[in-house]
């Protein structure tokens, strides 16, 4: 007979008690001691009137069986009819087979303490095992042999068995041990033995991970183990990993999971469950359990790192619980529940939850009051924090009341308050609060009421001393806000600057730091870049500072790769060209201006950032600084010394030539280059503006035209315009974007450049067949603004659609 690798044995007919009449007792079975229906060693006999002696469950089944057929009640052995039922218990024999069974029992536990030892055969340790289950099974009681024995420390020692089968053999015989005895448990758990149990939960072979999860189980029954086996080094992480696992065994998982349930009744293991992600023991206890505990739980969950997914389970869980306790319990509960909100609020849809749950009225209340009840500054960080963390989830706070008084986080009073704040807190606290303003005002719901409270409250000086903090998290809050607040207040923040010493060279310091791109330079630069181009003031102060040169010296590295990636770059250099670009509205009025320019080639720059493909903003700002370049091209153009014209010439410039000079500008008629004159003609940047008119983006094309106009104002050659346009195929991209009319002011730029590309006669000629073109002018002509219809009635003219001695506009010139 060969015992099978589950604990059963060949020949599954065969009972334990078959198994130990054959192969496990010492002295002879009498015969007298086997029940001739069970054929097994009998535990309670009983006795027949005709004196046959039967197992007493056996025999009462006989007889009920006989009773329920309707046959003669007769003795299973003899046949012979019963006239009695009674069944007389068989004292002496009983006594008589439990002496046997005891002999036999200290015989084979002795045989078991030989087999149970490492070095015995797999076939040895494998019956001994199944001698003790047998046993154990047979009687609880014999549990109790087995533990004063001293068997168990034997049996875990097979635990260290070479042999997989002896392994899973001595976990299923310690569950079985552990049954429903707490003293075997507690023999069981004591030394290393749980840790080695659990060690057995990460093996690849499931059936060893089967048994020991089913012995963990049994362990976790008793109380005063639960806290033992949480203690195990990742025992907790292991068991809760396996009841999300979709491969494992059904029943297995089902034990983990009521093992993780019974491991619940000690806290420190609800703590350890909830940093490996099973949170709703910790959860439960928290809405469910006594003061100090529910205490406890906060302050823990305060302590957590938490998933985004998780934040929100648990926001909509406990988070109106925790603002309850905010409004209503004591110091420690009010920390405990601010700790666990700041944890949970920092995930916009979490943060979400929380607002909808009623949590500003209490939190701002607490940021506001002073007095007996006012939270310690600690605690006042704490909220501020949670704040931030609300309004930078992009939640409409217009009309979110804060009390009765309908006030929301963006009335005026509420605002100032936080500005207050602001001033007379501690830099982590103000730098929080500074986050809450710089959320509020990167909505455009709530940028306005923002603006107006701190123009009211005269705070913009205030704001824009924090650029000096030597805290850089409070220093970038700062900037932040400023660049949030430029394109509404930029006139104000500009003159602020202007009046306070050292705030504007800490602008250009932050963004002249070498070491890489961060969040703090990009805002910087972004505010600057914000500021009104045409304050000669502030540029001015900008170039006394240098900021222009280290502006260049930037954007160059950028362009030459020096400096790569980084999600901070592209905003960077956005900032960087919106600075440089200033220079180009002061070139009238500032000679510095203009040889800082030349100095610096500004004017092929800025036609080589017109490919910055993907940068829309480098694009179209380099397209506005061309356009002002071009603009003092006139102006800087040198002239060659000619005989001065007659008279009728000199007034009727259109009527005449001027002389051809070698090596002239065909525009400007004289000697020009890119970057002393700022020509685009002999900057070759004509043919990558006309590539520009195609862009995807409205601002870009707008912005690039209006350059191109330059080509054909008043001051110019305006057929040689038309020609250059002409060389680098620009004509149809003009009339394309005068047809496309994607905004006014594209419609406006382009009827005024097509007017005076209609002037020549062959242009003229070959577009009036165009019906397309004709109706685009018609369009403009009856719907564009009182100067867009004046130019669209000449362009008409041009092409026979108006006649010309139409007087409804007065020419212009």
């Amino acid at each position: 007979m060969t015992d099978s690798f589950d604990g059963s044995f060949d020949g599954g007919s065969q009972s334990d008690d078959s198994y130990h009449l054959e192969r496990t007792h010492v002295e002879p079975i009498y015969d007298a001691f086997v029940c001739p229906l069970t054929k097994q060693v009998m535990r309670d006999p009983v006795t027949l009137e005709n004196g046959q002696t039967y197992e007493r469950e056996a025999i009462e089944k006989w007889l009920k069986e006989c009773k329920e057929s309707g046959r003669k009640l007769v003795c299973p052995l003899t046949l012979k009819e019963l006239k009695s039922t009674e069944l007389n218990p068989s004292i002496a024999l009983r006594n008589t087979i439990e002496e046997w069974a005891a002999r036999n029992d200290a015989a084979q536990l002795d045989i078991a303490r030989r087999s149970l030892i490492l070095g015995s055969s797999e076939r040895d340790a494998l019956q001994a095992l199944n001698y003790v289950q047998h046993i154990c099974r047979r009687s609880r009681s014999n549990r109790h042999f087995i533990r004063s024995a001293e068997l168990i420390p034997m049996i875990i020692d097979m635990l260290k068995s070479i042999s997989r089968r002896v392994r899973c053999k001595a976990l299923d015989t310690l569950r079985i041990l552990a049954e429903e005895d707490a003293d075997n448990k507690e023999v069981i758990a004591e030394g290393d033995t749980i840790r080695t149990i659990v060690k057995f939960l990460s093996h690849e072979q499931s059936k060893e991970r089967e048994e020991a999860v089913a012995l963990l189980y049994e362990l976790s029954r008793s109380e005063a183990l639960c806290e033992k086996i949480g203690a195990v080094n990742g025992a907790i992480l292991i068991l809760v990993g396996m009841t999300s696992s979709n491969s494992e065994n059904v029943l297995t998982v089902e034990k983990a999971d009521k093992t993780l349930e019974n491991l619940e009744k000690c806290e420190r293991n609800v703590q350890q469950m909830a940093e490996n992600g099973r949170l709703q023991p910790l959860l439960t206890l928290l809405l469910e359990g006594p003061p100090e505990t529910k205490l406890a739980m906060a302050a823990y969950l305060g302590d957590l790192v938490l998933s985004n997914d998780v934040k929100v389970f648990v926001a909509r869980r406990v988070g109106s619980s925790l603002v309850n306790v905010m409004r209503s319990g004591n110091m420690q509960s009010r920390e405990a529940a601010l700790k666990a909100l700041n944890q949970i609020s920092s995930s916009e849809a979490s943060a979400k939850v929380l607002i909808e749950g009623g949590i500003l009225p209490p939190l701002v209340k607490d940021l506001f009051t002073v007095g007996a009840n006012q939270l310690p500054m600690r605690l006042k960080e704490v909220s501020a924090t949670i704040l931030a963390n609300l309004v930078n989830s992009g939640y409409d706070f217009e009309f979110v009341p804060l009390g009765p008084e309908h006030q929301t986080l963006v009335s005026e009073d509420i605002v100032h308050n936080l500005l207050h704040l602001i001033s007379n807190t501690g830099p982590a606290i103000e730098c929080k609060l500074l986050q809450v303003l710089v959320g509020l005002t990167s909505s455009p719901s709530t940028v306005q009421n923002v603006v107006a409270a701190i123009k009211s409250s005269g705070a913009t000086i205030s704001l824009i001393q924090f650029i000096e903090a030597p805290q850089k998290d409070l220093r970038v809050a700062s900037i932040k806000l400023l660049q949030n607040l430029s394109p509404l207040m930029g006139q104000e923040l500009t003159d602020a600057l202007r009046a306070t010493a050292g705030q504007l060279t800490g602008l250009i310091k932050v963004i002249s730091e070498t070491n890489g791109v961060s969040e703090e330079q990009a805002a910087a630069v972004g505010m600057l870049a914000d500021l009104p181009e045409r304050d000669a003031g502030l540029t001015r102060q900008l170039m006394d500072e240098g900021a222009f040169q280290v502006i260049i010296s930037r954007l160059i590295q950028i362009r030459q790769g020096e400096i790569r990636g980084g999600r901070f770059v592209t905003p960077y250099q956005e900032g960087l060209v919106g600075v440089l670009a200033r220079l180009t509205f002061v070139l009238a009025d500032n000679s510095d201006a203009v040889a800082l320019a030349r100095e610096h080639n500004l004017a092929t720059l800025f036609t080589d950032l017109l490919q910055a493909n993907g940068l829309d903003k480098v694009q179209m700002v380099s397209a506005m600084a061309l356009e002002n370049l071009s603009q003092e091209s006139k102006r800087l153009t040198q002239l060659p010394e000619v005989h001065e014209p007659g008279l009728c010439a000199s007034i009727f410039s259109c009527f005449s030539k001027p002389p051809v000079v070698t090596g002239l500008c065909p525009i400007h008629h004289g000697r020009c280059s890119l970057k002393d004159t700022f020509c685009l003609v002999e900057g070759k940047a004509v043919g990558k503006l006309v590539a520009c008119l195609d862009h995807t983006n409205v601002k870009v094309v707008e912005a690039a035209i209006a350059a191109l106009c330059t080509l054909l104002d008043d001051d110019v050659d305006i057929e040689q315009g038309v020609n250059i346009l002409c060389e680098v195929e620009g004509i149809k991209q003009i009339l394309d974007v005068m047809l496309e009319s994607r905004s006014e002011i594209l419609r406006q730029r382009s009827v005024w450049i097509v007017e005076r590309l209609l002037r020549t006669d062959d242009i003229a000629y070959e577009i009036s067949g165009d019906p397309n073109i004709s109706t685009a002018l018609v369009d403009a002509f009856r719907h564009g603004d009182y100067r867009t219809r004046q130019i669209a009635e000449r362009a008409l003219k041009h092409v026979d659609k108006i006649p010309n001695f139409s007087g409804v506009f007065q020419a212009i010139g």
